[in-house]
């Protein structure tokens, strides 16, 4: 099933890590807080995409086997991990956007500059962790 890109819920210990989207042209949601993944790139697959867009944008490399949970929206893919908190020492901002942070997830679900379809997807998930 065809698909345009994929992102990735990612916690560092309790923290959900997010990259500031920086203003170039075109790109929707500027300046807004992003989670790391981006567009397919020739056959990869949801997952494949997202990790490799992960990789690249800060750095971390994860197995197929850290993603938890899957969702399709749209023509998007939305995956969750969890890695532990220490793994913040290994992140290497790729320089996509204006920086990476750590934040509570409930702080991304209330921000007002948080992409609002992103919030949704990231509610869907904590849902499942009752």
């Amino acid at each position: 099933m065809s698909f345009a890109g994929a992102k990735l819920i990612l916690f560092l210990g309790s923290d959900l890590l997010v990259i500031r989207r920086d203003h170039s042209t075109g790109i929707p949601w500027p300046g807004y807080l992003d989670f790391p993944g981006g567009g397919r790139e020739g056959s990869e697959s949801a997952e494949e995409c997202a990790l490799r867009e992960t990789q690249e944008e800060v750095g971390l490399t994860l197995p197929r086997s850290a993603l938890v949970w899957r969702r399709r929206n749209g023509p998007s893919w939305f995956f969750a991990a969890h890695l532990p908190a220490g793994r913040a020492e290994d992140v290497r901002f790729g320089g996509e956007g204006y920086g990476w942070q750590l934040m509570p997830p409930e702080e991304y679900a209330r921000r007002d500059d948080a992409i609002p379809h992103f919030q949704e997807m990231l509610s869907a998930y904590l849902a499942t962790q009752g």
